[in-house]
């Protein structure tokens, strides 16, 4: 009986087995996701060490991404978790999110559309609900703030292009790129995104403000469709 009650612990696995230990000697880069989630809950449950629940965390929420876009009761309630370590997953999240999202001491620039797409995928790819952003460019395609500008269902009828420049002019920016997810996950542009995206660019050409790109950010790491690429409102 003690036996099955037993709770399983990092220590339960070889030396060379262990997380923590991986981590020292590997670095942090070249553990499992899972792995990493076993660090954060330090003790696994009957029938299972740390990792073993670090993947049926992944496998029951999708992947990392389904993850992040769960409410912390559902994490709360997998079985082993409750809301300590609900809190440990959760923050460890907020926080890559934070680092993903804060500007580095060098403005980042823009090269190409997965430069860009990289700058907003980790956050906007979990969304649960349609947003709109604009960044704003300097004359050497260095992003110099990210406004948002939408939240809720998107369409033609409802934006006002004036509203996607204005923060653009008040701050002389030489070029802007519009971004929008999908919280379907599909990255695939709708007709209104097209009517959106043409109707943007006439305004950038009549204020002397480059239209870049309009990205539409779907689910999972590198799902973007850039629609300057496939010529969808920029002819």
């Amino acid at each position: 009986m003690k036996e099955q009650n037993a709770t399983y612990r990092i220590t339960d696995l070889e030396t060379t087995e262990r997380p923590r230990e991986r981590l020292e000697k590997l670095g942090a880069e070249n553990l499992s996701t899972a792995e990493l989630l076993a660090i954060l809950l330090r003790v696994g449950v009957q029938g299972e060490n740390a990792v073993q629940v670090g993947h049926r965390l992944l496998k029951d929420f999708g992947n990392l991404y389904g993850l992040h876009r769960a409410a912390f009761e559902d994490v709360c309630n997998e079985r082993g978790i409750g809301p300590a370590k609900a809190a440990q997953i959760k923050a460890a999240i907020e926080l890559g999110k934070r680092m993903a999202s804060e500007a580095p001491e060098e403005l980042p620039a823009i090269h190409s559309p997965a430069d860009a797409a990289a700058l907003v995928q980790y956050d906007m790819s979990a969304l649960e609900q349609e947003e709109l952003r604009v960044m704003l460019l300097d004359t050497r395609n260095r992003v110099v703030h990210t406004s948002v500008v939408y939240r809720g269902s998107l369409n033609s009828s409802q934006v006002r292009v004036g509203e996607l420049f204005k923060t653009a002019v008040r701050r002389s920016a030489a070029a802007i790129i519009v971004v929008h997810n999908h919280p379907s996950g599909d990255p695939t542009p709708s007709p209104d995104d097209v009517a959106i995206t043409r109707a943007v660019v006439q305004a950038g050409k009549l204020l002397d403000i480059e239209v870049l790109d309009h990205l539409v950010i779907g689910r999972g790491a590198g799902r973007f469709v850039s629609m300057k690429e496939r010529g969808l409102g920029f002819a």
